[in-house]
């Protein structure tokens, strides 16, 4: 494989901003979008978008992830804008019911991201076959957990206790799935390294930074989360 076909950490970085770029881009559309319909009172409509999103996004990856296409770009892509309908919508409503959330959570987000790459470069946290297999499989029942949230919201009239509730129990669950979220990117930063120095086809960049891009909007939706749980308290 000639050294232009293969992954670099710069080809890496490129498809991560991208990726980000269409989540900000439709984050932002949908974010105005979502004024107007509160200003007309329709909550309905952004619960509709954030849901829908949630839904679409979760069936994208799944199949991106099944199907392993040779360019799985296109896919990425439609992944990134439908997650920023996601965004856009759960962010102007937590805006609208808690005012300045919203930047907080991406400081938030942001102070995580450096402080996991500080830890990773420090090597004080490093993607061992025992780290990895403990932060998947916490993970999955992570994910598990949510699956079955969502199933019982929208069969009946009750949710999931704890992961909604405000109590100290429910804060301790969220700063729990939080951590476990942070480590994810001890992960995405260690399978971006290895692939870089095996020599990975170029097509690794977007496998790198489509792995990424899922943690840091799952770090920024439990930060926002948290922030919610902690204000409403007040």
């Amino acid at each position: 494989i000639s050294g232009n076909e293969t992954m670099t950490y710069e080809g890496a970085m490129q498809k991560i901003g991208i990726l980000l770029g269409f989540v900000v881009i439709s984050a932002l559309f949908t974010s105005a979008f979502s004024l107007g319909a509160l200003e007309d009172g329709n909550i309905g409509l952004l619960t509709m978008l954030s849901l829908g999103g949630v839904i679409v996004g979760f069936i994208l990856a799944m199949i991106i992830y099944m199907t392993r296409p040779k360019n799985p770009a296109p896919l990425m892509i439609t992944y990134a804008i439908v997650e920023g309908v996601f965004i856009g919508a759960m962010s102007t409503t937590m805006e609208y019911f808690y005012e300045g959330i919203v930047m907080q959570a991406i400081l938030g987000t942001v102070a995580i991201f450096a402080s996991m790459y500080f830890l990773y470069v420090s090597k004080v946290l490093r993607p061992t076959p025992t780290f990895n297999k403990i932060v998947i499989s916490l993970t999955m029942s992570i994910m598990l957990l949510y699956v079955i949230s969502m199933v019982i919201s929208l069969a009946t009239p009750y949710q999931m206790p704890l992961l909604h509730s405000s109590s100290p129990m429910g804060i301790g669950l969220t700063v729990f799935i939080l951590v476990i979220a942070a480590l994810n990117l001890i992960m995405d930063f260690g399978f971006i390294e290895g692939s870089v120095q095996n020599g990975t086809p170029k097509v690794g960049e977007w496998w790198g930074a489509f792995g990424m891009l899922i943690t840091l909007i799952w770090i920024y939706i439990e930060v926002l989360r948290l922030l919610a749980k902690l204000r409403s308290r007040n």
